[in-house]
């Protein structure tokens, strides 16, 4: 079992910026994948941005190229996803979420643990 705490989300105006933290814990998270997913008021779960967790390989969603940045610190088992210029079409509540094995599949169903999310809300 993987236990895994979203903080960071919060209230800020178009064009800011906020940083989403993951602390993970309970297994290792060697060999593993690890994501961040948002889900808008009626609208499907989507994947954001990905990382491996041995090597540090990420991948993003078309939407947030350029403006995301997903990374991780080894040593305290942490993920973080930095948002710069925020748009309001970003509000969503957003989720960390672990699959064991990584495979560079990060749709939602391909993920084995998942965090209770955190709300981002960007104002116009």
């Amino acid at each position: 079992q993987v236990q895994l705490v979203e903080s960071g989300g919060g209230l800020v105006q178009a064009g800011g910026s906020l940083r989403l933290s993951c602390a993970a814990s309970g297994r290792t998270l060697r060999n593993s994948g690890m994501g961040w997913f948002r889900q808008a008021p009626g609208k499907e779960r989507e994947h954001v941005a990905g990382i491996r967790w041995n090597d540090g390989t990420t991948k993003y969603a078309d939407s947030v190229k350029g403006r995301f940045t997903i990374s991780r610190d080894y040593f305290v088992n942490t993920v973080y996803l930095q948002m710069n210029s925020l748009k309001p079409e970003d509000t969503a509540v957003y989720y960390c979420a672990v699959t064991r094995v990584y495979s560079g599949n990060f749709s939602p169903g391909a993920m084995d643990y998942w965090g209770k999310g955190t709300l981002v809300t960007v104002s116009s």
